[in-house]
């Protein structure tokens, strides 16, 4: 399965032991209590790394996640949790069937950037208490949580599990430089539970393990709460589907040549998700921390993060006292290794320096998702990047007018030159006509005076809108009614239908004043302003 067993198994070890503290944590937070925790990193991780489109990608409960499940427990249940899952699992293989998953190549990179870093800041604030050895202040928002533990440690200091934690964290950044291919999270790790044992640390350690998985059932589901849940189950989807093709664009980042398939991960977190609630596990998602623990330590297939569903699985039946040992300061050591090896401080300085806009984005996305959740930090940043686009394209729009050059169409000397130029000016539109730019479009274009004629050349419009268009039959009818005639020429094929449709240029098309080409439209001009006795006669060689 990968060109590197021993190096997969190794790292799906190691993220197996980072994730099986957080799979029985998010399943106590989710309140279906440590067994739901450990069913969904045990059957939808292996699901979503058989099915799923990234081969670095590792799936199980996750933080973000619980957030939304809380309240979903407390209005309808553990049944309807567990429904929802199911009902999200359907909705995200019918986005993946109608291959949703590829507009994720749309979020710019700032927006990705800022999720990462910002995600990197919670993980490594949800580890301050059990770094700080105090028990896990009540909340759901890491800054106050982080803070209060703060307030906790300062009454009671506990140095122990604080030195414990970043010893494990220093083995494995100062590791890492040395040797990247050792999995120094794994030996730390071992390190730490040994030295606790032998010296018996008052540590705290992870609590007793369930002692196996639910049969499967679908008992759970009621058909008439399917209406009520629906709302919930839209929520739930659009979380894991956004949480886990970020994650997996993430590990895509962090690796060297690998490359994830947006649609066919949108399956696997379905499939994934509609089967875990039937052995009692919650939703899930593509896990960032535990993805990126797996890319560090070294995955290069899928056969780590099946090992990683493996391991937990074997654990649950076999090894429960054994990792219940495990100092919970150990752990906390990892993930703080792991959140600072998320950032790419390169990167995110390079990306800093390059436009006052990425630096905005980046920014607003990292802190949003800090103090608020990653759905409204993403949607956030979009908005935002999005409106900065926007005005820069908008920025972009011109309009420029162009001089009347001698050798246009006409048999005229210097003089007459000159007076055709008093009488005739040609605006040439180029860029994008579209709401954005629209409003200064017709500013500029209203301001035209002490001419007869207005040709616009539409020859390098790259694109127009319902809201260009109008604005566009607005100023046009703007100049006529001050005595101006307009020609237009140079409509592009795509740009017909709006302007016709709108009824823009249909009636300057019926007048015979749309033209191919602006010469064309410069001749009829000229025509008629000497038919209209502004401009001499013709003159006669003979």
């Amino acid at each position: 399965m990968g060109r590197h067993p021993r190096r997969d198994l190794l790292a799906g070890l190691t993220v197996a032991i980072v994730a099986l503290p957080l799979a029985l944590g998010f399943g106590i937070s989710s309140g279906l209590g440590a067994e739901a925790g450990l069913a969904t990193a045990v059957v939808a991780g292996v699901l979503a790394a058989l099915f799923g489109g990234s081969a670095l990608q590792v799936s199980g409960p996750t933080g973000a996640m619980t957030v939304v499940l809380v309240p979903i427990m407390h209005a309808h249940g553990a049944s309807g949790v567990l429904t929802v899952g199911v009902l999200a699992g359907l909705l995200l293989m019918g986005l993946a069937l109608a291959r949703a998953g590829r507009y994720m190549a749309l979020v710019p990179a700032p927006v990705v950037e800022g999720f990462t870093l910002g995600i990197a800041c919670v993980i490594g604030l949800q580890q301050v208490p059990a770094a700080l050895g105090v028990p896990t202040p009540e909340g759901d928002k890491v800054l106050a949580v982080a803070w209060q533990a703060v307030l906790a440690f300062a009454a009671h200091p506990d140095w122990m599990a604080l030195t414990m934690a970043v010893a494990v964290a220093a083995v494995m950044l100062g590791g890492a430089r040395l040797r990247p291919g050792v999995p120094f999270s794994l030996l730390a790790v071992v390190a730490a539970t040994v030295v606790a044992e032998l010296a018996a640390l008052p540590v705290t350690r992870i609590d007793a393990l369930p002692s196996g998985l639910p049969a499967p059932s679908l008992s759970f589901l009621d058909v008439s709460a399917l209406g009520s849940l629906l709302a919930p189950a839209v929520a739930v989807a659009a979380l894991a589907a956004l949480e886990s093709l970020l994650s997996a664009a993430v590990a895509d980042g962090m690796s060297v040549n690998h490359r994830h398939d947006p649609d066919r991960e949108l399956f696997g977190q379905g499939l994934a998700n509609l089967v875990a609630p039937l052995f009692g596990g919650v939703p899930a998602t593509g896990a960032i921390a535990r993805t990126a623990v797996n890319v560090r330590s070294g995955a290069s297939s899928r056969l780590a993060a099946l090992a990683h569903a493996a391991i937990l699985g074997v654990i649950v039946f076999t090894a429960a006292d054994l990792v219940a040992r495990i100092p919970l300061a150990a752990l906390a050591g990892v993930l703080l290794a792991t959140a600072v090896r998320m950032v790419e401080v390169g990167s995110v300085a390079a990306m800093l320096r390059s436009t006052r806009s990425d630096a905005l984005v980046l920014a607003l996305t990292a802190i949003a998702t800090l103090a608020l959740d990653l759905v409204a930090a993403v949607i956030l940043g979009l908005i935002v990047a999005g409106a900065l686009a926007l005005r820069a394209i908008a920025r972009d729009v011109r309009l420029d007018a162009m001089p009347l050059h001698p050798d246009l169409p006409g048999d005229h000397d210097a003089e007459e030159h000159a007076l055709l130029a008093e009488h005739i000016v040609a605006y040439r539109l180029d860029g994008p006509l579209f709401f954005a730019a629209a409003h200064r479009f017709l500013l500029e274009l209203s301001e035209v005076a002490d001419v007869s004629v207005v040709v616009l050349r539409m020859s390098r419009v790259t694109t127009v809108d319902a809201s260009g268009a109008l604005v566009l039959g607005d100023a046009i009818s703007r100049l006529e009614r001050r005595g101006i005639t307009v020609y237009v020429s140079g409509i592009r094929d795509g740009h017909h239908r709006p302007l016709r449709a709108l009824g823009v240029i249909s009636r300057l098309d019926e007048a015979g004043q749309v033209f191919a080409t602006t010469p064309e439209a410069i001749a009829a001009a000229r025509h008629r302003l000497h038919r209209d006795g502004v401009l001499p006669a013709a003159r006669s060689d003979s």
